[in-house]
């Protein structure tokens, strides 16, 4: 029996947008000390502030590269303010599996990292 939903085991087999980018706008890390997941999320930004280009790494289980990958291809696209908008609903909804409780930062690391990053970026914009 397959402990994971099919949407799980797709996009952490063939995660979309695994890897970096050249010169991004946006780049955090962080992890969970819980279970050593660590991701980082990179983002390009085009004149108009949307998502132009999205990417993710790590050593992440399951379910957190799962996430990543299904994350960066909701948020490409969006507009930053947007970008910030995104509910751990969501995430756990495009999943499409029951994710135990036990679980469930592993899903959201990538969404806290994204949050955060987001939040940094926009804090450094206001200081200058």
């Amino acid at each position: 029996m397959n402990p994971y939903g099919e949407m799980i085991q797709e996009h952490s087999r063939h995660p979309r947008n695994y890897g970096s980018l050249e010169a991004p706008d946006i780049r955090h890390e962080d992890e969970n000390p819980l279970c050593g997941d660590r991701v980082r999320i990179e983002l390009s930004l085009a004149g108009d502030g949307t998502v132009s280009a999205a990417r993710f790494q790590g050593d992440l289980c399951m379910i957190a590269k799962a996430a990543g990958s299904l994350l960066t291809e909701m948020i490409t696209g969006l507009a930053l303010d947007r970008v910030g908008e995104i509910a751990e609903g969501q995430v756990i909804d495009a999943l499409r599996t029951e994710i135990k409780p036990s679980r469930r930062k592993c899903a959201l690391l990538p969404l806290e990292v994204l949050q955060s990053g987001v939040n940094a970026y926009r804090q450094s914009r206001r200081t200058k």
